[in-house]
């Protein structure tokens, strides 16, 4: 693929005036995308299918996992994705954007901060926007992610449970499974009431 076929533009989502900046969207525009990855005639040396840290299907087209580094792409390239949902505040990497101006994928940073103190929510407005983005399949395939996938993608991906009419008790349990031992209370009664709210 060539770099001179793509032009980067930066967009900030409409907002109302006065209000913060919620959503960072960086398009790739291809004029010649090809998405295929030819697995026929290569040799299992020539493919490194490494999923990043914490990587699982949510559902269909839906994809989660931690940040992903140069040795996921090949991984990733196989998904075919359409959009990248990053939910964390810091730039994202030059080699990663990089790999998704070769792959004409749409990136769109939510800048969730992390809190490792009690009772701190994450804000509803971001979720419900995270969330528009993740139900619209034009964005299909897409993979959501902060740093370890664990904590700011499980309380994502829990609200999509409450959509999908998951009881809370098992919204709680597939977020412990990602987030192990380090499963915050703060974190779910966080997401319990972004939760209670969404609907």
């Amino acid at each position: 693929m060539k770099e001179d076929s793509y032009n980067t533009k930066l967009s900030l989502n409409q907002q109302p005036a006065g209000s913060q900046q919620m959503c960072r969207t960086i398009e790739e525009d291809a004029l010649a995308v090809d998405h295929h990855v030819d697995m026929s005639s290569s040799t299992s040396d020539d493919l490194n299918l490494i999923p990043p840290l914490n990587f699982a299907i949510v559902d269909n087209g839906i994809f989660r996992s931690g940040f992903p580094d140069s040795a996921n792409f090949s991984f990733l390239q196989t998904l075919k994705l359409t959009s990248i949902i990053y939910l964390c505040p810091e730039p994202y990497p030059e080699a990663n954007t990089e790999f998704l101006k070769s792959d004409g994928i749409k990136l769109f940073q939510f800048g969730i901060e992390s809190y490792k103190e009690p009772f701190v929510n994450i804000p509803e407005d971001t979720i419900r926007e995270a969330l528009r983005l993740v139900l619209d399949v034009r964005n299909h395939p897409v993979l959501i992610h902060c740093n370890r996938g664990k904590h700011r993608t499980g309380c994502l991906v829990g609200c999509l449970r409450k959509l999908q009419r998951w009881c809370l008790s098992s919204v709680f349990d597939e977020y412990q499974r990602f987030a192990a031992a380090k499963a915050r209370v703060s974190d779910q009664s966080g997401e319990c009431s972004v939760l209670h709210r969404i609907n």
